[in-house]
């Protein structure tokens, strides 16, 4: 390695380990001290090099969880319903989703009127972190009729909520309604996403809809803007 100051040195093994393959997309990188103790170096050093592993887009630092390979983006097709697992799939990437809130509670003249119900019917609330990897990318809140889904669980919720709605219940999804539009990230979001408080974020609002014209959710996501990129097709009319 010569003479290159010991951060390239550093930054340099670790991209070489991306490269052959032995860290892969989404994989998180040892912790700062892990590599200190590693390479024999201050903490000074250690983060020289992965500033400048981030600068090159090789990696990517989430504020309280750590650095970890960067991934290509997932591809969010507007005119496309799948669930974050789908969307995946074809990629063979390990998802799953960390719930914050699982409650019961009733619905406000706001949520009523999303979810076509009567004033202090009763709904499901969930509140879920979804990972890609071990990477936060995305928080959800929704709220699901009581008495279409009497037996929503906590792990249900933990895993693919179209997979219950589709295979479990063998109701027929039949089309979402979104709106997208960028927000300043709240406390919540900071705090689970790990994004910059000062930097909007990308919000999509929704309602789902069955077959037979019934609300079934009402949602709220927040994406990180540097993991999702969203794509739609304009056709002209002849």
């Amino acid at each position: 390695m010569g003479k290159k100051p010991m951060y390239r040195q550093i930054a340099d093994a670790i991209r070489l380990q991306v490269e052959n393959g032995e860290l892969k997309a989404g994989d998180a990188l040892p912790t700062e001290s892990a590599l200190q103790a590693q390479f024999a170096v201050s903490r000074v050093t250690v983060r020289q090099a992965l500033k400048q592993l981030t600068e090159q887009q090789i990696i990517e630092s989430i504020q309280g969880s750590g650095s970890y390979v960067k991934e290509e983006k997932v591809n969010y097709d507007i005119y496309q319903l799948t669930s974050l697992y789908e969307k995946l799939a074809d990629r063979n990437v390990e998802t799953h989703s960390e719930v914050q809130i699982f409650e019961v509670t009733k619905a406000d003249d706001i949520l009523a009127a999303h979810l076509q119900l009567a004033v202090d019917d009763k709904v499901w609330h969930v509140k879920r972190v979804r990972f890609i990897k071990q990477k936060p990318v995305t928080l959800e809140e929704t709220w699901m009729p009581l008495t279409l889904f009497p037996d929503l669980t906590w792990e249900v919720m933990e895993n693919s909520k179209y997979h219950f709605i589709e295979n479990v219940k063998k109701m027929v999804i039949d089309r979402s309604e979104q709106e997208i539009i960028p927000v300043m990230p709240s406390e919540d979001v900071v705090k689970a996403l790990g994004v910059d408080a000062s930097k909007p974020v990308l919000e999509k609002v929704s309602r789902g809809y069955l077959r037979d014209g019934q609300v079934f959710e009402f949602s709220r996501n927040v994406f990180k803007s540097d993991d999702y990129k969203f794509t739609l097709v304009a056709r002209r009319k002849h």
